[in-house]
């Protein structure tokens, strides 16, 4: 399977994982919504990745499948498409504090779950800007890959609050091999 070819949509299996639908396409992985798992970020050649390609379809299951890309573009438009992102244990109930250089000036606190949400919250805007990078049809696929490039730096200048989350599947990853 040629897999740098498939779209928002399309159905997978993952050995581990279970089946699941792309939901965001980037330059060398997959958003895939998996049933048992949410959303995982899965790199494109993963040898564990197979396309589930429907025998016998009929109008029902074209139907059916048009339906689901129609509402995964409105839940995108929406920004209904979120994923339920929980917080580090040791930083629950914990404060944020900015301490200016000027001691004159009071220090600045914020609940550390608020900030967290405010983080998450980026996060799913980046995810559907890059959705509709992907899917816009004005652009070239070397303009797409080029806006694709910029948000992955901008993920990873994100690594630096990965420390805030529960879940390592759920961190930003930027470019590997780079430090930024």
């Amino acid at each position: 399977m040629d897999q740098l070819t498939l779209g928002v949509g399309t159905r997978l299996q993952h050995t581990a994982l279970g089946p699941g639908v792309i939901v965001g396409v980037r330059y060398a992985d997959y958003l895939i919504s998996f049933i048992h798992h949410g959303i995982r970020e899965i790199k494109k050649d993963d040898p564990q990745l197979d396309e589930i390609i429907p025998e016998n379809v009929t109008v029902e299951v074209e139907t059916q499948s048009e339906m689901e890309k129609s509402l995964l573009g409105i839940l995108r438009l929406w920004g209904g498409l979120t994923e339920v992102v929980p917080l580090g244990d040791k930083w629950k109930g914990g404060q944020l504090v900015l301490q200016p250089g000027d001691k004159s000036i009071k220090p600045k606190e914020v609940p550390i779950d608020v900030f967290f949400h405010k983080i998450v919250m980026a996060r799913d805007r980046l995810r559907v800007l890059e959705q509709q990078i992907n899917g816009h049809k004005g652009l070239s696929d070397e303009e797409k890959v080029n806006l694709q490039q910029y948000i992955t730096r901008v993920y990873g200048s994100f690594t630096t609050f990965n420390v805030l989350f529960k879940n390592k599947e759920q961190y930003f990853v930027g470019e590997k091999g780079t430090s930024e």
